[in-house]
């Protein structure tokens, strides 16, 4: 049966007369009961001019005397939805039917938003289209062919004819469209939101195909055909739950399926006009789903592990939250935290239904549960002593103050303010105002000040005149940061331990608020202080009362300067963060020192002299991890010893944390180094090695911080050995190389034998850690490497041996930095991971004097990470790179790391 349907567009869309103008063809690929039922209308009223299209839909054929199909509702249903991440590749798609497939429910529902990037494309081609840049039709081809390439790598076929053939359907409506839009200068919201929610409709259509390809039956849902919303504001609609459940029930009448891939975003008014639930409205269509479909649970997927107690790009020693209470989870994303969108919770909390916040590539992670508070006490019992979940910041806000003694017992001053702010449609973030009434201060966006301060000035003219108000202040460049718990209000000394964490950080608080319900605690902040109160907050909140039992193994330099940090710490931690570090044992090659109750660091060599016993691995391990009274392990190896580093593996799966400075384990053979890693994504146990690449530089905190930010390594190049940079740094002025290096000898620059430092492995090794954590898949020998030894004294007997036959060989390099120095440019030894080409290498190399890297002085490191974000300006790293009391630092800066990650609840 061939229908038809209606498409009315206004003439008043239209700046100019379009007599002749060739008008778009529309289609659906959709089943046609809600176009049977009335005319599509894209936001004309039935008394305007209008031109209408008549256009062809889909040929369905639809048997009336089938019987319809009830909707089941309940617990047999699932519901999941699928961010724009989440199916941003043809690998990923697929990931995600192998999720949906592999889901044990009933009945399955599937929200799912766009192609990552895409809806930010589709209203890009919008405003190219408004201000007539023909660059549109080109974008927008763009943009198919994203998907056309998608859905070659995924399906063949008649899926594959059917879907391009409505591909190309869409975009030729979509082209002519924007040609109306083009010639009229303007879209309305009615074309925009038609136009942008072709995303989610190719996605759903493409993963519909993967679903089925791969034996699971299903069917796909246009939302638009059954989500029925009523706009509220710009920026919010209120869903029509009646009507919504009535079309729903004749939707699945007609499409009966026990897995349905429905579309996000999209929705229709009453009126059948094409509207949208705004940005990231897509986690509130699996809410109302959810809500319609009375599920059993609704799982959000995205791409990190759950809800974190405060952004992990600011606070890097932030966790992830167990469980949150809906009015906790509510409460994080209103101040700005990127859990979900603020109006998820409200569908799914009337019926009790859990929402769950999932890492689609890390499927292992249990993820974040939002539900009611009794669930979460009955399911955890400890969770009632964390009384603040979160921390969450929102910035570039302004802060406006209205005060005077005229304020006083005079009703109605604060209704005349917030009625002008709602006049200009400004958006009220928080509002203080003192008991004495003398003052209303409140905090909107900074983009609208300007406008509320105008109005207020106008309105308050005669009263600022008449001195009855003092001023109407604006208080620019602020951030809110809000602490949020659903135990705050039966806590004591919650608001004193966070006022007393941000004055210790030296922050000034510009402003306070505080609901009766003790949900949150909001305090006003300069902007520049914003991250600085979020990390000393999370600290003083996180840091809780924690003893880890620690075994240190190598008390060599780098050891023993280890222990006389802690030692110098210990009572500063236990007093000031409840961190109690207790070292069970010490071992060296020979000698090891065990304790039942921690040794005393003030002693330990004299101890060990007195009391050491042979050194025995087994025992020295199972002594430390075997103290039941101490739920929390961590070994730190101060070696360079690659037996050691074979047993990480083993002390991961154990339960046992590791913290080392030892290469060997990270630039060994590649399948080692993968096993742990995976090793390390998959357990509760922890592995950190800052320490490996820059001693105490941060090195590897900087390179993770820009890939999970979402930066893209192009390459990284430094000077990695601060032997060798001492060595460049002075081999000029006509000095030789031989000298140079006796005097990095003397100076207790260089190993024993220099040939250590002159031969690259050290570097190479961090060469190959640094590649590895960019994702490359090298084994140390892929990588070059620029031997300084020369040839002929790499076989000598001795050092001294070598020292003294260098100066033969002094000739060949003297004349390489003369030439350098000629062409004004210095001889740096470097390596360099160049993540575009997928290699490394380790060479001497020549830079121009102006160049960070001739700047440095004495045995400093100094590295580059040239990326996506810093591609015209690398990110520079530098400082000291080696030394025993940096290096040490580093690793207690690992120790401290763990310890916060331990003291949050588990």
């Amino acid at each position: 049966m061939l229908s038809f349907c209606s498409v009315v567009i206004p003439q008043s869309f239209f700046s100019i007369s379009l007599p002749h103008f060739p008008l778009p063809t529309f289609q659906s690929h959709s089943p046609p009961s809600f176009f049977l039922r009335k005319s599509v209308n894209l936001g004309c009223t039935r008394e305007s001019p209008s031109i209408k299209i008549h256009s062809s839909l889909t040929d369905f054929s639809v048997d009336v005397a089938v019987e319809e199909k009830k909707l089941p509702k309940g617990e047999t249903w699932s519901v999941h939805k699928f961010g724009g991440t989440c199916v941003g590749s043809s690998l990923r798609i697929n990931n995600v039917a192998d999720v949906i497939i592999n889901d044990d429910s009933e009945r399955k529902l599937v929200v799912v938003s766009a192609m990552s990037k895409v809806t930010d494309m589709m209203y890009e081609l919008i405003n190219k289209a408004q201000s007539q840049d023909k660059s549109y039709i080109s974008a927008l081809d763009a943009v198919a062919e994203k998907h056309s390439l998608t859905a070659h790598e995924l399906f063949d076929g008649n899926d594959l004819a059917t879907f391009l053939s409505n591909l190309h359907q869409d975009v030729g409506n979509l082209k002519a469209m924007l040609q109306a839009i083009d010639i009229a200068g303007h879209a309305t919201e009615s074309f925009t939101d038609l136009i942008v929610g072709h995303g989610e409709l190719w996605s759903a259509q493409i993963l519909s195909y993967v679903v089925k390809k791969k034996g699971t039956p299903c069917n796909w849902m246009d939302t638009r055909e059954v989500l029925v919303v009523n706009p509220t504001r710009a920026d919010q609609v209120d869903p029509d739950y009646l009507e919504t459940e009535q079309r729903l029930n004749e939707w699945y009448s007609l499409n009966p399926s026990k897995v349905i891939i429905a579309t996000g975003f999209i929705a229709s008014t009453p009126q059948n006009i094409p509207t949208t639930l705004k940005r990231d409205g897509s986690d509130f269509s699996a809410a109302i789903m959810g809500a319609l479909f009375k599920a059993r649970q609704v799982t959000i997927w995205t791409d990190v592990d759950g809800v974190y107690s405060a952004d992990p790009r600011k606070v890097s020693d932030a966790v992830i939250l167990k469980t949150l209470s809906y009015q906790e989870a509510w409460e994080m994303s209103y101040f700005g935290a990127n859990v979900l969108h603020p109006r998820t919770i409200s569908p799914v909390i009337r019926y009790g239904i859990p929402i769950i916040i999932r890492n689609i590539f890390n499927t292992s992670a249990s993820g974040t549960k939002i539900c009611h508070p009794s669930i979460i006490e009955n399911e955890d019992r400890k969770i009632l002593t964390n009384y603040v979940k979160g921390f969450t910041t929102i910035d570039n806000l302004a802060l406006i103050n209205v005060e005077g003694t005229g304020m006083a017992g005079v009703p109605g001053t604060a209704s005349t303010i917030f009625s002008a702010v709602k006049e200009v449609g400004a958006n009220v973030i928080m509002i203080s105002q003192a008991s004495s009434e003398h003052s209303v201060c409140f905090a909107v966006p900074e983009k609208e000040v300007k406008a509320v301060s105008e109005v207020l000035q106008s309105i308050f003219h005669s009263a600022l005149y008449a001195g009855c108000l003092s001023q109407v202040a604006v208080i620019p460049n602020c951030s809110i940061l809000a602490a949020v718990g659903q135990k705050m209000a039966s806590t004591p000394g919650v608001s004193a331990t966070l006022f007393n964490a941000l004055a210790k950080a030296n922050i000034n608080i510009l402003a306070i608020a505080q609901g009766c319900s003790e949900y949150n605690v909001t305090v006003v902040l300069k902007r520049e202080d914003a991250i600085k109160a979020l990390r000393a907050v999370h600290s003083r909140f996180y840091y809780s009362e924690t003893t880890i039992a620690m075994g240190i193994i190598g008390p060599g330099l780098i050891g023993s300067t280890l222990l006389d940090q802690l030692r110098d710490q210990a009572s500063t931690l236990k007093e000031e963060s409840n961190i109690d570090l207790r070292v069970m044992g010490i071992m060296g090659s020979k000698l090891m020192l065990l304790d039942d109750s921690g040794i005393d660091l003030v002693k330990w060599r004299e101890i060990r002299e007195e009391n050491g016993e042979v050194a025995d691995m087994e025992k020295f391990v199972q002594h430390v991890h075997g103290n039941h009274f101490i739920p929390n392990t961590v070994l730190v190896d101060c070696t360079a010893d690659s037996v050691i580093a074979s047993n990480y593996d083993d002390w991961l799966r154990k339960g046992i944390h590791v913290i080392t400075p030892n290469k060997k384990a990270n630039s060994g053979p590649l399948n080692e180094y993968l096993r742990l890693r995976a090793l390390q994504r998959q357990s509760y146990t922890h592995y950190f090695y800052e320490a490996t690449v820059g001693a105490g530089l941060p090195i590897i905190g900087t390179l993770r911080g820009l890939l999970e930010t979402g930066d893209k390594i192009l390459q990284i190049e430094g000077i990695f050995s601060g032997t060798l940079s001492y060595i460049f740094n002075n081999f000029k002025d006509g000095r030789v190389f031989s000298e140079v290096v006796a005097e990095a000898k003397e100076a207790g620059y260089t190993e024993p034998d220099p040939r250590d430092d002159l031969s690259g492995t050290d570097v190479a090794r961090k060469v190959i850690i640094l590649a590895r954590e960019s994702g490359l898949k090298l084994e140390l020998s892929d990588i070059p490497v620029e031997n300084l030894v020369p040839e002929q004294l790499r076989v000598s007997a001795s050092a001294q041996e070598f020292m003294q036959n260098l100066p033969k060989f002094d000739q060949e390099l003297s004349k390489k930095q003369e030439d350098a120095d000629t062409a004004g440019e210095v001889l740096r030894y470097v390596g360099v991971v160049d993540v575009i080409n997928q290699k490394g290498s380790v060479e001497l190399r020549r830079y121009k004097k102006d160049h960070p890297f001739a700047q440095l002085s004495g045995s400093d490191n100094i590295i580059a990470f040239t990326t996506r974000r810093y591609r015209y300006q690398p990110l520079i790293v530098r400082g000291p790179g080696a030394g025993a009391q940096v290096t040490a630092g580093g690793i207690f800066s690992d120790i401290l790391r763990l310890a916060s990650y331990l003291g949050a609840p588990s």
